[in-house]
């Protein structure tokens, strides 16, 4: 791995603690404006202190991200499906390596579909992608996206993150679930874990805590974030248990201190 992937990938995983807390609001890609990220740009800027790494589309990205911020971008580059489509594993890659480049992307992330009708589509995809940020020095993140039918269980989550790793993604992004050391026992990229639909703050902290003690090296939290009442106190709450190594009980704590 040359300098450049390195220092990309320390920007998103501090070398010092192991961990990443990536703030995601790449949800508009597919779902259009979604509740809480209407305007991007007003609810992103507060949060953007507290987290390691921004994951979003290249158009937020230019239309509402002050060039000034110094936060790594994690550019979602995969696309060509809504929620108006009944299947949304029908996507491909949607932007240049180049316009990655040109936006200073420190990572690039694509989904795919295990299991899916589309899955060799969204396979060769990540493999494509792989190779591709090979050449420029920037890491790929792959998501395991799980279609209606999908069981978030650790046998499908765990073939699902092995099959990113051997086609060569640097960082997986998947659900947790029960029984989740055996899934980062099986991976031999680093897992972040998604935020999910939105739940109660006491409950998201828990599933943060439960996911780094079981091996995690993060978190990509979005909804649960940025559609809280309380969304600062709510993204500093879980970055102490990423980044401070709190329980979910003391992050709960802070929490209600910073909501008092």
């Amino acid at each position: 791995m040359d300098w450049g992937m390195q220092n990309r990938l320390a920007g998103i995983i501090n070398p010092r603690t192991g961990r990443c807390l990536m703030l995601a609001i790449d949800h508009g890609y597919f779902q259009g404006p979604t509740s809480g990220l209407e305007r991007p740009g007003q609810a992103v800027a507060p949060l953007l202190p507290h987290a390691d790494a921004l994951m979003l589309s290249r158009g937020v990205l230019r239309s509402v991200i002050d060039p000034a911020n110094r936060t790594p971008i994690v550019l979602r580059v995969s696309g060509g499906t809504s929620v108006l489509k009944d299947d949304l594993s029908d996507e491909e890659i949607t932007v240049s390596l180049e316009d990655a480049v040109r936006l200073n992307a420190a990572c690039l992330a694509t989904s795919i579909f295990v299991g899916s009708a589309h899955e060799r589509q969204t396979l060769a995809g990540l493999s494509r992608l792989c190779d591709e940020g090979q050449r420029f020095g920037i890491p790929v993140l792959a998501v395991t996206a799980v279609g209606k039918e999908m069981a978030r269980d650790a046998r499908y989550l765990g073939l699902a993150c092995r099959i990113a790793a051997e086609l060569g993604a640097h960082v997986v992004k998947t659900y947790y679930c029960d029984d989740f050391e055996r899934v980062v026992g099986g991976c031999p990229a680093p897992i972040v874990i998604a935020g999910g639909k939105k739940i109660e703050e006491r409950e998201a902290l828990r599933i943060a805590h439960r996911a780094v003690s079981s091996g995690a090296v993060g978190v990509d939290m979005g909804r649960n974030i940025f559609q809280s009442q309380w969304p600062v106190p709510m993204i500093r709450a879980v970055r102490s248990i990423v980044q401070e190594g709190r329980s979910d009980a003391d992050a709960w704590d802070l929490f209600r201190q910073l909501t008092a």
